[in-house]
């Protein structure tokens, strides 16, 4: 069985600054058609508007409105609207993202908009949380990483990057959008945040992104940057013209974001906007534009190398981790199949970057890692193949009390790499990161290292031709029992250079943060995310996050149903063939809760 997880959750920071000027996007389960839909519509010019057009027809015109009316709230200095204000934004923005990306709604959306008090109280379930069976193994995998350490759990760091962020988010489940304000007497709209929302409600009716295998960290960031470059793409040309042609619905205000987060986890979510855009980009110059990236989605990547390097066809090799255990230890199963884990280069070189950002060791510093841009093409990690990480239990182990049980935990992590010279770059990496955690030698062992302190237990490395194994037990003798014939007797095979004070050996921002030159990207302030990926029947739900326009998406059991209320506010006489959109204005003064 693949990666455990109840809940994926991905961000993306938008950054009005030199790394990214726009970027955005957000994943999605569940569809309202049957995959991908031949047209043959096209924009017409202002002389060949029809005089009844047909809204799934005609892209550009949707429920009544062309994407280039102008509405009486764009002259307004707040955007604060009506549910009959709301209504005709929400469908001149659904005509708008038909412009940009080439294709029409199906059906129509339903849009909220909600005071941020009023999130908190009625909405914020959607999130979920991830079962305790699964949280275990969901901590032994981020632990692996040096992402989550041994004294945290890994939801509680996903709790504190939602916090009170969401600016936004699309529920398939409910097909829904809820846009949250921090205006709590008159919930404002901001445009922007719903045209990324409802396009990710246009991508949820034509194409069958439930499919899509996102039971692995790898697997997720692949399939995402297929669909989040997509959507990073459409938001980037949206905020375009609302800039140049377009008259858009904006709030007067800001929202607050904090940098207090988990770089690591950040990293691997922000993955598939940072270079999905580019994927899509190599997509649309191979053939035909925009029916090239329809057609990639029959046909998504197979790793987050392919779309970390465009054109790299990389699909993981299979890795094989046979169980050598003991009777003293045990596969970690759920659901009656063994949970297994495939990082990819993302989580790789994610490990490897995190410290960057926050004063734990790093082994690329921050200026190799933010190069005009997050730059995930890395020498220690570019030579991957593929991996598996199998985490083993002892009897001890609670799954009810999933940090306690880490202790009573354990893993093998096996890599494989293109040639054994991508090997030898890795694993040297590796004994760096082992370093700047204070890892000690065992003596009279063969490669095997103890750390104290924040990832404690005993890590056995070993390196054969063009493969690489890690297994980590909570102690030197319990390592031959998770992997027989670990931690041998005898001297050291590989080049450890030892703790130092400096965090991680070869890097000059060990342990340290880089502070961006003055006048340069600010991006190390962008807030951030989680990652979480899930097991069981689930839903997905999309949000953008406060700051610096965050998205966040999130996949939650699917038997955990958001009350949402609407009311229908269309009006029959602008919606020629099409059902109005259900939109609803909801602030603290409602009775509603």
């Amino acid at each position: 069985m693949n990666s455990t997880r109840t809940r994926f959750v991905a961000l993306l920071a938008v950054v009005a600054v030199a790394l990214l000027a726009v970027v955005a996007g957000g994943t999605f389960v569940g569809i309202l058609g049957d995959g991908p839909t031949e047209t043959d519509a096209v924009v017409p010019s202002d002389a060949d508007r029809p005089a009844n057009p047909a809204t799934n027809a005609t892209i550009g015109y949707v429920g009544g409105y062309w994407y280039d009316d102008d509405l009486p709230v764009d002259d307004r200095d707040d955007a604060a609207l009506t549910e009959e204000e709301l209504e005709a934004v929400v469908y001149r923005s659904m005509a708008r993202v038909e412009v940009i990306r080439e294709l029409a709604f199906e059906d129509e959306v339903s849009v909220e908009v909600v005071s941020r008090e009023e999130y908190r109280d009625d909405h914020d379930d959607v999130f979920g949380s991830v079962p305790d069976d699964e949280r275990l193994q969901e901590n032994v995998n981020y632990e692996a990483l040096f992402l989550v350490d041994r004294a945290t759990d890994a939801e509680d760091e996903y709790d504190s990057l939602y916090g009170g962020a969401v600016n936004g988010y699309y529920d398939p489940s409910s097909e829904e959008v809820v846009v949250v304000s921090d205006t709590p007497d008159a919930p404002e709209t901001d445009e922007i945040t719903l045209g990324h929302e409802l396009l990710h409600a246009l991508q949820d009716q034509h194409f069958d992104l439930s499919s899509f295998d996102r039971s692995t960290i790898d697997g997720t960031a692949a399939r995402n940057g297929l669909v989040e470059g997509d959507a990073v793409r459409v938001e980037t040309e949206y905020e375009n013209r609302c800039e140049t042609e377009w008259n858009c619905v904006r709030p007067a205000g800001g929202s607050s974001a904090s940098s207090d987060i988990n770089w690591g986890l950040y990293l691997i979510l922000y993955q598939p906007y940072a270079d999905g855009p580019a994927y899509v980009d190599y997509l649309k110059a191979q053939d035909d534009g925009w029916a090239a990236v329809d057609a990639a989605y029959d046909d998504p990547p197979a790793s987050s190398s392919e779309v970390i390097r465009p054109g790299d066809e990389r699909g993981p090799v299979d890795v094989d981790v046979p169980d050598r255990s003991s009777e003293e230890w045990d596969l970690f199963e759920v659901d009656g199949e063994t949970a297994t884990e495939t990082v990819g280069e993302v989580g790789m070189v994610s490990m490897f970057a995190a410290g960057a950002f926050d004063a734990t060791p790093t082994v690329i510093d921050y200026d190799t890692f933010v190069d005009d841009g997050y730059e995930y093409d890395q020498p220690a990690t570019d030579g991957w193949a593929g991996d598996e990480l199998v985490v083993y239990v002892s009897e001890d182990a609670d799954p009810d009390d999933p940090t306690d049980s880490a202790e009573h935990a354990g893993y093998v992590w096996r890599s494989e790499w293109q040639t054994p010279e991508d090997a030898d770059q890795f694993l040297e990496a590796y004994l760096d990161l082992l370093a700047g955690y204070d890892a000690e030698p065992v003596d009279d062992r063969a490669n095997t290292y103890v750390i104290d302190e924040d990832y404690p237990g005993a890590y056995y490395v070993e390196a054969d031709d063009d493969v690489v194994t890690i297994v980590r037990a909570p102690s030197v003798d319990d390592l031959e029992g998770i992997e027989e014939g670990a931690s041998p007797a005898g001297e050291d095979t590989l080049a450890f250079a030892g703790p130092t004070d400096e965090g991680a050996a070869g890097s000059e921002s060990a342990g340290s943060v880089d502070e961006p030159e003055s006048g340069g990207s600010d991006d190390a302030d962008a807030i951030a995310g989680a990652v979480d990926v899930g097991l069981g029947p689930m839903a997905t739900v999309t949000a953008i996050v406060a700051g610096t326009a965050i998205v966040i998406v999130v996949r939650r059991r699917a038997s955990r149903n958001t009350a949402v209320n609407s009311t229908n506010a269309g009006s029959a006489a602008r919606n020629e063939g099409f059902e109005p959109a259900n939109v609803e204005i909801a602030s603290r003064d409602d009775d509603r809760r």
